[in-house]
Order: C-alpha cells, then sequence, then structure tokens
C-alpha cells in the first residue's frame, strides 16, 4: 500500500525526515518496505534551461532540419540542431544541455550528448513536451513566454510536486490502516508515546449544503444482512472534465492514474478516509430508483472494463428500475459509468457484508481498490461523513449543485466491541510491568474508550471498525505495539524447564520413516489440503455425504477439503511428467477430512505414489519399470521399521474405485494400509498416462498399534539354521498366504521363516496348475537338529500340504 508523505502531513504537523517516520510507522506494526521518491514531472528538469534562439539558418546538408544558436546564459551561445517545423528566431525555449538526462512520457531515458547530425555539431536540444513529461503534444518544439531570461533554470519556471512515498506491507487484519487517515491516527498515537502531541486534523464536512432538491433518487435494500448501511446523494449541474493538478498529482504520487474530476474525487476520498464509493450517471437510472438486491444466477452483466460477466445468485447488485448497473463493492458497470457527458450523478457510500463482497470478487476474479477494503471491513460510522467530503469535494472541482437530501438507510446499528482488560494478564504476556496511566493513554489515542476502571482492570470498548481487535489478547497487542517492542527488558537470567517426550510422539515417529524412505529415494511432498469437489464423483456416492465444503473458498477448483491423499499427490505427479520428470517416489505425510455422524473429523495418513522405472538405464544395469512389487516392498519396509510387519495379514484390497488390483494389510480388524494400482480412469482425469501405484497407511491406527507394541528381546541362538525346498504342484487358484498358515500350523516350534522363490506356469503343467518353489528355514533354539528331525519336519508338511491343498512334489 502506498502511502504520500505530503497528504499525511495534512492529517499531522509533522517536521520529521521520512526515513525516521517510516522507522516509527514500522515499529507500530506498520512495515514499510521502503521509500521512493514522487516528481511530477520526472527528473524535475535538471539540466534544462530557458534559451532565446538567436538565429535559425536552414541545415546545409538535411532540408527539414534547422541550424540554430541558442542563448543559455552562457558566455558563449550554443549551436544546436533541431527538427521541430515551428522553431524560429526570437522564441524563448526549453533546452535540454549536454549530461541532462530527459524522461519522457512513455518512461523512456534520453541522455543528450554532444554529437553530429548529419555532420553539423549540435551541442543540446530545444525540447517538445512530451519530451519533458509535460504534456502529450510532440507537434513542435515549446515556446516559453518572452518575459523569461535565458539560463533561468526550468525547475523554476514549471510548478513541480514532489513527495515521498512509503510503500507500507499492510497485513490482512489492519483494516483501519488502509487509508491516509487511518495511518496518521497510528502515527499519531506514536508520537503521544515519544511524549510529542499532535492533533489529528480530519477534513471538515461543515459547509455541506443541500442547493436544491431537484434530483430524487430513492434507495431500497431488499437485504439488510448483505447491506447493512447505504447512503446516497445527488449532484446536478457538474462539468466532467480533467482533474486540478493538485489532485492528479496525490492521485499519481500512489500509483493512481486521473481518469477526470468525479472519478477521481471518489479515489481521492477512498485514499484519505478508506471509505469506498461509487459515482452513477443520473440521468442513466431509469425509474430514478435505486434497489440493492442480487439477481437470478445467470444473469448476464458487462462491467466497466468491458467483459461480460455470468451472474452468481448470491452476488449483491446496484439495481434501478429495470436493470443491474454495478456489482456492489466490486466493480461498476459499462452503461452508469460517469464520462464527459454525463451532468448529473448519484454518489453512494455504504457499508457490504465482507463475506459476501470476498466471495463475489474472487467468483469473478476481480481485485479491485474498493473490494479490498470492503471484504476487510471498513468503518460503518463514517460512511455518511465519506459520502458529505466527497460531495463537497466534487462540488468544488465540478461546479455542481447538491440537489437532494441524504438517503441513509442504517436499519439496524452494529454495536461496539465489549472487553475488559486486565492488569495481571497485561503484565504476564508483555512480561513487564506497564504503568496503568499510560495503558490508557494508548488506548484512548487508539479511539478505544474506557468505560470502567477498576484496580484489577478496564472495561473497554473498542470501535466496530476494528475487526481485529475483538478480544483482551487483541488489546494486549495493541497496547504493546503503541508502547514498542523496543522498549521490553530483556532479562539477563534466563529460565528453561527440560522437557520429557515419548519416543512414540507422531513428529519423531515421522521423522523416522520419513529418514528411511528418503535414503530409499523417495522424495518427500507436501500438498495443499483443499481440492476440487470434481475429484470425489471417483469416491462413490458415499463421498459425497461426507464432503466437508469450505464456506468461503479462494476458487472453485479449491472448495472442499480432501477425503483422500491420492489426488493432490497425482496432482503433483502430472506436474512432473509435464516438466520431463517421469520416474517419481513420493510419501507424504497429511489429513484427509470427513463430515460423519453430524461431526467433522481428521484423520492423519502417510501416503506413497510411485510411477516410472526404478532406476535410470545404464550399461551394468538396465532400466526396469516400477510395478506392484516394489511398491509392496517398500510397504512392508515402513511396517518392518514400526517392528508390525509380522503381526500383520493380507487380503484383496475391496476399494475397488481406487484400485484397479490392490491389497489391504490389517492387525486384528483393524485396516492398516491399503495399495494397489490406479484405476486407469483416474489417471485419465489428471492426463497421466503411465502406471501409477499407490499405498495409504492409516497413519493414526499404525501410531496407536507402534505405542501398544512390545518388543521381545531374544538371544541370537547358538545353533545353526537348516534350510530345504520343496517344489509343488498346485492349483492355480491358490496363494501363498494359504501355504504358509499350513506351515506354520504344521510345525509351530522350529519352523522360523518360510519364502516363495519360484512361481512357474506354462508347458509341462496340467491345466489350470501351477509349481511353487518353496523354501523352509527351521532351526531349534537349544541343540543342532539331526537329518532324521529334519526330514520328519519336512515329511508332515509335505503331507499337510497333500491333505489340505491337494499338493503334489514334481
Amino acid at each position: 500500500m502506498k502511502i504520500s508523505y505530503n497528504w499525511l502531513k495534512q492529517f499531522l504537523k509533522l517536521n520529521w525526515e521520512a526515513e525516521k517516520t517510516g522507522e516509527l510507522l514500522t515499529n507500530l506494526g506498520l512495515e514499510v518496505e521502503g521509500i521512493s521518491q514522487f516528481e511530477s514531472i520526472p527528473g524535475s528538469l535538471d539540466g534544462v534551461v530557458v534559451g532565446q534562439v538567436l538565429s535559425c539558418d536552414k541545415h546545409p546538408n538535411a532540408d527539414r532540419l534547422k541550424l540554430t544558436m541558442v542563448d543559455i546564459g552562457s558566455k558563449e551561445p550554443v549551436q544546436i540542431v533541431c527538427g521541430a517545423p515551428n522553431v524560429a528566431k526570437g522564441q524563448m525555449v526549453p533546452v535540454a544541455t549536454i549530461g541532462t538526462t530527459l524522461y519522457a512520457n512513455d518512461g523512456k531515458t534520453l541522455l543528450i550528448k554532444k554529437g553530429k547530425i548529419r555532420g553539423v555539431e549540435s551541442h543540446g536540444m530545444i525540447c517538445a513536451e512530451d519530451e519533458l513529461g509535460l504534456g502529450e503534444s510532440h507537434d513542435g518544439i515549446l515556446v516559453l513566454s518572452e518575459a523569461l531570461t535565458p539560463g533561468t533554470p526550468c525547475s523554476k519556471v514549471f510548478e513541480i510536486y514532489k513527495d515521498e512515498i512509503f510503500e507500507i506491507g499492510l497485513t490482512p487484519n489492519r483494516a483501519d490502516a488502509m487509508s491516509h487517515h487511518g495511518v496518521a491516527r497510528d502515527l499519531k498515537a506514536g508520537l503521544k508515546q515519544r511524549d510529542i502531541h499532535t492533533e489529528l486534523i480530519t477534513p471538515s464536512v461543515s459547509n455541506f449544503n443541500i442547493e436544491n432538491r431537484s434530483l430524487k433518487i430513492s434507495v431500497s435494500v431488499e437485504d439488510t444482512n448483505l447491506a447493512p448501511r447505504y447512503c446516497g446523494v445527488t449532484i446536478s449541474n457538474l462539468i466532467v472534465q480533467p482533474s486540478p493538478d493538485w489532485l492528479k498529482n496525490r492521485l499519481r504520487a500512489i500509483g493512481l492514474n486521473p481518469i477526470n474530476n468525479v472519478v477521481d474525487a471518489t479515489n481521492y476520498v477512498l485514499h484519505e478516509l478508506g471509505q469506498p464509493l461509487h459515482a452513477f450517471d443520473a440521468d442513466r437510472i431509469h425509474g430514478n430508483k435505486i434497489v440493492v438486491k442480487t439477481m437470478p444466477s445467470g444473469t448476464k452483466f458487462m462491467t466497466l472494463d468491458g467483459e461480460e460477466r455470468i451472474l452468481d445468485e448470491e452476488d449483491l447488485m446496484i439495481c434501478d428500475d429495470e436493470k443491474p448497473m454495478c456489482i456492489a463493492g466490486v466493480f461498476g458497470g459499462i452503461n452508469t459509468g460517469v464520462t464527459e457527458k454525463t451532468k448529473s450523478i448519484f454518489l453512494e457510500s455504504a457499508y457490504f457484508d465482507p463475506v459476501s463482497i470476498r466471495k463475489t470478487a474472487k467468483r469473478h476474479a476481480l481485485n479491485t481498490d474498493a473490494s479490498f477494503r470492503f471484504e476487510r471491513g471498513v468503518d460503518i460510522n463514517n460512511t455518511e461523513y465519506c459520502l458529505r467530503r466527497a460531495a463537497l469535494l466534487i462540488s468544488e472541482i465540478t461546479g455542481g449543485d447538491i440537489s437532494s437530501d441524504i438517503v441513509d438507510l442504517y436499519p439496524r446499528k452494529k454495536d461496539d466491541y465489549q472487553v475488559f482488560l486486565s492488569f495481571d494478564r497485561i503484565n504476564a504476556l508483555i512480561g513487564q510491568n506497564i504503568p496503568g496511566d499510560t495503558i490508557k493513554s494508548i488506548l484512548t489515542s487508539l479511539d478505544i474508550q474506557v468505560k470502567s476502571s477498576t484496580e484489577s482492570g478496564l472495561g473497554l470498548l473498542i470501535p466496530f471498525y476494528r475487526v481485529d481487535v475483538q478480544r483482551e489478547v487483541d488489546v494486549i497487542e495493541e497496547v504493546l505495539r503503541v508502547y514498542g517492542y523496543n522498549n521490553i527488558d530483556f532479562k539477563e537470567k534466563l529460565n528453561a524447564s527440560i522437557a520429557t517426550s515419548s519416543k512414540f510422539e507422531d513428529h519423531k515417529l515421522q521423522k523416522i520413516i520419513g529418514d528411511m524412505l528418503a535414503s530409499r529415494g523417495f522424495y518427500e511432498i507436501l500438498n495443499n489440503s483443499l481440492s476440487s469437489p470434481k475429484y470425489n464423483k471417483f469416491l462413490g456416492e458415499a463421498s459425497k455425504e461426507s464432503e466437508v465444503t469450505i464456506l468461503n473458498p479462494l476458487s472453485a477448483d479449491l472448495s472442499v477439503l480432501r477425503q483422500t491423499m491420492l489426488f493432490s499427490a497425482l496432482d503433483t505427479v502430472a506436474y512432473n511428467i509435464n516438466r520431463k520428470k517421469p520416474n517419481l517416489n513420493f510419501f507424504e505425510f497429511g489429513k484427509t477430512y470427513h463430515y460423519e455422524s453430524s461431526d467433522y473429523e481428521e484423520r492423519k495418513h502417510l501416503s506413497l505414489i510411485v510411477t516410472g522405472t526404478r532406476n535410470e538405464n545404464s550399461w551394468i544395469s538396465p532400466s526396469k519399470p516400477t510395478d506392484f512389487y516394489f511398491l509392496k516392498a517398500a510397504v512392508d519396509l515402513v511396517l518392518e521399521r514400526l517392528g508390525i510387519l509380522n503381526t500383520i495379514t493380507e487380503s484383496i484390497s475391496p476399494d475397488n474405485s481406487i484400485f484397479l488390483e490392490g491389497l489391504s494389510l490389517k492387525k486384528g480388524n483393524t485396516g492398516l494400509v491399503t495399495f494397489g494400482i490406479v484405476q486407469k480412469a483416474i489417471l485419465k482425469a489428471f492426463d497421466i498416462k503411465q502406471e501409477v501405484f499407490y499405498a495409504d497407511f492409516k497413519w493414526g491406527a499404525l501410531s496407536d498399534i507402534v505405542r501398544s507394541n512390545k518388543i521381545i528381546f531374544e538371544k541370537i541362538p547358538r545353533y545353526p539354521e537348516v534350510k530345504r525346498d520343496l517344489a509343488l504342484l498346485l492349483d492355480s487358484g491358490i496363494s501363498f498366504d494359504e501355504i504358509k498358515t499350513i506351515a506354520y500350523n504344521t510345525e509351530r516350534n522350529l519352523l522360523k521363516n518360510i519364502t516363495l522363490f519360484d512361481v512357474y506356469t506354462g508347458v509341462n503343467l496340467p491345466p489350470e496348475k501351477k509349481s511353487y518353489a518353496v523354501g523352509f528355514t527351521i532351526q531349534d533354539d537349544s541343540k543342532t537338529l539331526t537329518d532324521k528331525q529334519i526330514d520328519k519336519i519336512m515329511q508332515k508338511l509335505q503331507q499337510s500340504f497333500e491333505k489340505e491343498l491337494g499338493a503334489e512334489l514334481r
């Protein structure tokens, strides 16, 4: 936000240097990010002097050039080649001397050097008004008054407005400081704390007078919740023309382009007092009637920028008897704006619901000075005062007459906020005792009324416009920023206590697993919890009922909270693939959000997502595509690191909405992980053409199990283990999990491990059969096994497989 120092000085009589004032503003919480210089004429015409043309002859080598001798107040006249058709002997002209930098209207600069033009030396430049930044004309050189003296600096001939501009990084909560008056109010409070007492001067509206009542426009508000206060007045017999120079300079100094005297006046009051205003061409208001209401969804409306916008049923509109004229608090319409033909206006000053304005502005992708202020909250009690101020200003610079009574619709007054401030609380939070009188002085300088005072604290009345000060801690923050953070003493002694925490705290477990995954080539991602509702169609009808919708979304694509980590991860995958990074291994810790059983619920998750190839292609190791088993190995790795892998049971994943094929892992009846191949229909929605594998860990359930899991330590066995293999011919529908279950039930004590190291299907096997090569590890912790004992165990296993699975040895 740009703040003019000259403008501030109209509110406060202050002679400080800008740097000192900027330092105080920063200490008050209005961070000054930079101070820049403004000049109404760029360069301030430094190096440009008045010259008198002593002679003007034809250039010897060019028909369209003139060779002039010009007196610029130096000992000798200078020779200048000029191409302007209107240059003539005896004229007083602006001359840019050698070394001068000119700043043109188009932003380009020109350094004047001694040079030759068509073989003739030229020692300067006779300038046109656009070359000096004085106007737009380039028809010829600028001819000055004959009363001027050669050599007079042009900076003394033309009035140059100079200013210093503060660039303030305004935080969203400081709606009260969105104007020069608001900044001046803070500055006054800061000065008072430093024993500099100065009055805050506000523009007077005592001269407001209704010249006649010839133009009455009625106003009605259909929804006072959306427009709690609406004021208006008419001004007739005005002349729309360019604004006076003082007004143009004020607006240009803060980065605004002047338009005409009516629009410039409304912009001036906006930045002066923080109240947005809008002027309608009164002759274009059908029925002499203003209606503040919403329009049916789908209504078309043309805004001032020439864009046709489709209205939503929640968009508040300013309408006449026939049509909408303006998007309330956001943007005006093209058909009722002020033009050079406008003779009378209806001037609006209102307070609109901040949430409604923000939704409308975001819905139509509009960000205007008006919406910026309305959506943060303006001073509802200042609405009529600002209208009077703007009406007086417009009357003054347009010659118009105020031609109606002020319409002020304010049916339900907004109450100020009441807060009790405890002295003990403020001293405890700040860490230093601040005298009660100092606290009162600071609060009153911020327009906060002290309604009651006791030994324990103060009863306060907070102005309605201070939307950021509604709690005791907010008041304490206000006191502290004005008192000065730099005035708080630091203790020489530092007290601290040693905190004890469990090794199973969530952030510690996340770090352990995160570090392990990173060491295995995974990259951590952090995605937005906001998602698009269009993706939830892949989760089935039930997801619609459990959807958590944002009341005030930034956009339609970020209007719901995610119910799965998958879609935001796929966004990241698609982003990387589109940038030629197809081989991806990602993990993310995050939450999903659900509305179930009339309550909101957050669930913690860990997600893994892999796609592409496992490794880069090389001469020693050709690239291998990522597959389901690569993901399963990563899942097992996580569970093993958490110490619960051996307690998990597997089953086919029932979640067919997400997975083409997949597995679910459980402990007892508690589901822990689902993973598999992502459905092609989902990938198509993200324009992903390669296979993607995804795993979803229910991190909350995993954490609970890990905390309750007891680790049992055993001695390393002293006796050797024995490995034996069986090649089993099985029905094709039998799974390895069934073999494991039967094996462990058959030999519970000595069987330590079972592995599947080969699967064969094809020729030389009967139809609907397959061959499994299964490895068994057998060990006795108390003695060395004999061949006889080993053979007996293997025979028992073989018989169990034959009996329960119909297996045959190959």
